[in-house]
Parts: structure tokens; sequence; C-alpha cells
């Protein structure tokens, strides 16, 4: 497509200038004639000139990952082999699933020459999309034109959940560090845990703990040190229902649920235990459980393009899947949004669970209806609004004691907490030998 640039303006400006005065001194009229006709000529030799697309060659360089929230550098690398230089504008095709920052481009180009111009992006959703191509606009020799057309470059890229905290773990996991997250690790001295070494006794170790042998040998009393327990398997069962749609902030409680999961996964790796997936509530993916940090990529993959449907959660259905699928004993973690309408199909569904596995509910609290509460009331409209919450929120309340008083575990949390909840609560597990 052939657009007129600048200098096209300029000469039709010059031209109904000279009309203009041509209408008041008509001994200009050849003069107009004469700078029309040299218009007309330079507009048709310049186009002519403008549509080749003078041996561009553009590759687009996209980051091996990237994730929900964190800015990246998309690099274009431009070889020209023409004859002489190019003035470009380009415009770079994304998906509508990021924000991009830079765009358009404009560049001169000499012959022969190398560019590698950059923009950023910022991707605000999870999965697998496409850019499909660029757009050009190169300006004519005489600048009267640009031929604006597209080359195709498809390039496909997967938008992860934002796995910085990962990251953030790594450089804090020890044992001095830990608690910058939150998160309390403590190695358990006792019985019930996997050997560690022989050591002198010390105040507080009971006398269960004491080596008599070993004692008696080096002539003073030794004691048995236990670590947690290893070669476990952490089973998530996720729901993808509706509820998980509901937001607090930029994240909805899914986009939460999945970075504390990758966060938990990454914590239960390091401890030698064996992590797998399952989901349900409109989408049923099955991840058996693995041990390695290679399965942490596993799971990413498995997530990436992850998203929350209309479907209401069928508890039950998700239980008897997993009871199939799943034969060992296994800590069981049920992400959910609950609700007390949710008690005749719950219920059975975790006793289900809990005659193989250990389980942990964990569900998100809305933090909206915390702050409707502490709002002030000043009419009859938001007095019945907050009544209403409070009724809700004590529905709620009484379907997680009757969760508990099943002896299911439970975590009733902010989406925010939840990370560092769910791993505190699997550290406890793993101390107390429950599993």
């Amino acid at each position: 497509m052939i657009l007129p640039a600048r200098r096209s303006f300029y000469l039709i400006t010059a031209n109904l200038t000279l009309a203009v005065l041509v209408s008041f001194l008509p001994s200009l009229l050849l003069l107009w004639y004469l700078l029309l006709g040299l218009s007309l000529s330079l507009w048709l030799v310049d186009g002519l000139l403008a549509l080749p697309k003078h041996g561009l060659e553009i590759e687009r360089q996209l980051p091996a990952n990237l994730s929900v929230g964190l800015k990246q550098l998309i690099q274009l690398r431009l070889r020209h082999t023409g004859k002489r230089p190019l003035h470009l504008v380009l415009y770079d095709h994304y998906p509508q699933q990021v924000q991009a920052q830079g765009l358009p481009l404009y560049l001169s180009l000499p012959a022969g020459q190398y560019a590698e111009p950059v923009y950023s992006i910022l991707p605000l959703e999870r999965g697998k999309f496409i850019f499909p191509q660029l757009q050009v606009r190169g300006r004519s020799p005489l600048q009267l034109w640009w031929h604006d057309y597209p080359i195709k470059l498809k390039s496909e890229v997967r938008i992860y959940p934002n796995f910085a905290a990962i990251s953030q773990y790594t450089l804090l996991a020890t044992d001095n560090h830990l608690s910058h997250l939150g998160i309390m690790k403590r190695r358990r001295r006792g019985e019930g845990q996997d050997f560690h070494q022989l050591r002198e006794y010390r105040a507080g170790d009971s006398l269960r703990q004491i080596d008599w042998k070993a004692s008696a040998r080096m002539h003073k009393a030794i004691s048995r040190e236990y670590q947690d327990e290893r070669d476990q398997d952490i089973i998530f069962l996720l729901d993808c229902g509706h509820r998980m749609q509901a937001k607090d902030g930029e994240l909805s409680h899914f986009d939460h649920t999945l970075n504390a999961l990758l966060l938990m996964s990454y914590v239960a790796l390091k401890q030698g235990d064996a992590v797998g997936l399952a989901t349900f509530g409109g989408v049923e993916r099955w991840l058996p459980a693995k041990k390695g940090q290679l399965s942490l990529n596993q799971i990413l993959n498995a997530l990436y393009d992850l998203q929350p449907t209309l479907q209401a959660p069928d508890y039950s259905q998700a239980a008897a899947q997993l009871l199939i699928r799943h034969k060992k004993r296994a800590l069981v973690i049920l992400i959910t949004n609950l609700r007390d309408e949710d008690t005749d199909d719950l219920l059975p569904a975790l006793n289900l669970l809990r005659k193989r596995h250990l389980l942990l509910l964990a569900s998100m609290r809305e933090l909206a209806l915390d702050q409707k509460l502490t709002e002030p009331v000043d009419h009859l409209e938001e007095a019945i609004e907050q009544a209403a919450t409070q009724h809700y929120l004590q529905l709620r309340q009484q379907t997680l004691e009757r969760v508990r008083a099943t002896g299911t575990l439970c975590l009733d949390v902010p989406p925010t907490e939840l990370s560092t909840q769910l791993i505190n609560r699997y550290l406890e597990i793993k101390r107390s030998g429950a599993l």
C-alpha cells in the first residue's frame, strides 16, 4: 500500500498556492502547468521506486520464557541487502494479551548494514499466543511516499505464571533466611522421622532418642537425630471452576493459586518428595507424582495455559478419579474457593479421600467481603449489605467447621497469603510425621 509522506503534502500545498495566485494573475498559468506536470512526474517516479521491498530481511527474537507481570525485551534483527539507505517505521503485531511499549520503531538503515532495535512487552495473561506479522513502512527515495506492507513473521510464545517467587525462594532458601518469606523451617528431633546422625546428648532431648550402645562406647550420652521424611507424595487437587475467577486486586484467585502451587511444588521437590497434579471443574488434567527438579518444568507446562471455566466444581467426581489414578498414600492438597452450599457434595468427597490419603483443604477467603464489614454504615442499603455479608461469612464459617469435624486439615486464608500458609502447613506435616 502506498501512502503520501510529508513532502507530498508540501508539494500539494505549493500547487494549491500557485493555483490561487493564477486566479488573480493569469500570467502565472504556464508556471502552474509546469509545476503541476513536474509534481505529477515526481509522484509517479518516486511511487514506482517505493514499491520494491529493497532486500530487507527481518527476524524476531523472543525470550525463551515469559511470565505474567514481568516486563521483557523483544529484539528485531534487520539486515539490509539493498543499494540505497532506508528510512523505516516498524510496528510489530503483538497479541492482545500483552502490553507493548516503544512501538512503532523509527530507524535509518544504511545499505548493507544491520540493525537490532528493541521494544518491551508486559504479559497480562497466561497461555500460548502468536505474534503473527510485522508491519513495515519504508520511505521512497524522494521521500514523497511511504510504502506500507506486512511481513509474515509468525512467532509462538508461551506465557507462564509469575515464578519470580521461586527465584526469590532459591536465593533465600537457607535455614537462616527462610523467615524473610514468612516460612519457618525447624528440624524436628524425635521419633517417627528418617534417621539423620548421632550426636552428643543435648538438654531437651527425650530419653527415647538416646542410643545406649553408642553411649556405652563413647562413655557419654549420645542421641539419635532425625530429619524430615523423604520420598513422600504430594498431590494437588486444583479447582478450575467459576469461583476461581474471583479477583482481589490485579490477580484472580486462580492466578494466586497457580503461584502458590508452583512455589509449594518447588519446596516439596527440594525436600525430596514427589509432586503430582489433578484438575477438575471443567478442565481435567492429570500429572502423576514425580520427583526431581525437572518435574517443576513439567508442572509449569501443564499449568501455563490453564484458565478457570464457567462450570461448577464436582468434588465427588474429582475424588473418585484421584483414587483411581493414585494408589499410594499421599498428602492431597485440595485448593478451592469454598461456599456454604458445597457441603452436600464436598463432605462425601472428603470422606472418600481420607480413607487413603492425608487431606489438606485450602480455601481462599475473598478480601472484598472482609473489607465490606469495616466500611461505615450511613444508609439502610449499606446496613442491609453488611448484614447479608455477615450472614454469608457465618454460613461459610459453619461449613469450614463441619469440614474440620471430619478430621480434614483446613486453611482459610486470603489469596495473597496462600503461598506462605501452604508451605508452613506442609512443613508442619513433615515435622509431625503425620503422612
